[in-house]
């Protein structure tokens, strides 16, 4: 993939974060293809993407398609369905997709590039994704900050020109990467932010600015990044020294974003917390590991999931 290249794009789970990176590279020249709900697909074939940021706001026109079948002819795939459906979605893709395509898993969790990979023979390359964005309306993409993205490397599989043609590509699209050689520690990092912040935004329905001056929210979120860090330590994960204060800063760098939990939980829809809190609970249960707080926080999320179920 050369740098100067402009190739053919789909983005599975075309919402929020897929249309925020699928925008970006159809913005600087690729064939961006994006494949999600017929009513955010509709309003993008007839207006194109709304694309709002800081730096400007720009109706970007993209192919649309609401079936995995329109991934057909695509080099890359960014992979950004919820964690609850990515077995289901890998399998449908799969059938569609050229030998050569790579799948670049943009999902929440820890474990979901594995669970592609046993559903499809594609090379699946794990990223780690830091965007703060909400679909405003039908077609019409927010974004509030941040955009980075962290590219890892899995088990020495990829070549560093397929690696360094990707941090290039998105570059070029203003969206800055790192490539890691530590994709465990760094899915990681992101799951100790999520588990702090994705469910105490949505049982409060609070931006993260406003939710980290409570009282006692300081304190809870230190028991949750404890917890998660024990786990991931007791999993074999080399994780870095300062993730408290990495995950205060969060709120810092997002002050106004609520977490997709609570997005998901506000629209009546169901949520990424069993692979969130819950995942911490379930493997921090099977390794001897205490994790009372994320445990309490999964099983408030889950009550107002059925809550707003009935």
């Amino acid at each position: 993939m050369s740098d100067r290249a402009k190739i053919r794009v789909a983005v599975l789970g075309a919402g929020a974060v897929g249309c925020y990176y699928g925008g970006m590279l159809a913005r600087a020249g690729h064939r961006v293809t994006l494949i999600g709900r017929p009513l955010h697909m509709e309003a993008i074939a007839r207006d194109g993407l709304r694309l709002e940021t800081r730096e400007f706001t720009q109706n970007i026109r993209t192919q649309t398609g609401t079936s995995a079948a329109a991934a057909r002819g695509s080099g890359l795939v960014l992979f950004c369905v919820k964690s609850n459906d990515t077995e289901t979605a890998a399998a449908q893709v799969a059938p569609h997709l050229d030998a050569g395509a790579i799948v670049l898993n943009l999902q929440n969790g820890v474990d979901n590039t594995e669970r592609i990979g046993a559903v499809m023979t594609n090379t699946v390359i794990p990223a780690v994704v830091y965007v703060a964005t909400e679909m405003a309306g039908p077609g019409h993409l927010k974004h509030h900050g941040r955009g980075d993205l962290v590219i890892g490397v899995p088990d020495g599989e990829i070549s560093p020109e397929i690696l360094e043609g990707l941090k290039s590509t998105f570059e070029q699209a203003s969206v800055p990467v790192q490539i890691s050689n530590n994709v465990d520690g760094e899915l990681w990092a992101k799951l100790v932010v999520n588990c702090a912040y994705n469910a105490l935004s949505a049982i409060t329905q609070l931006p993260y600015g406003k939710l980290i001056e409570g009282p006692g929210v300081r304190e809870v979120m230190r028991d949750v990044v404890a917890e998660t860090l024990a786990v991931a330590h007791a999993s074999g994960v080399r994780m870095a020294p300062d993730m408290l204060e990495r995950t205060y800063r969060i709120a810092e760098a997002m002050p106004a974003q609520f977490s997709s939990t609570a997005q998901d939980l506000a629209r009546g829809k169901p949520t990424e917390i069993d692979h969130l809190n819950g995942y911490v609970a379930r493997k921090g249960a099977a390794l001897g590991v205490p994790v009372p707080a994320n445990r309490a926080l999964w099983s408030l999320v889950k009550l107002l999931e059925g809550k707003r179920a009935t």
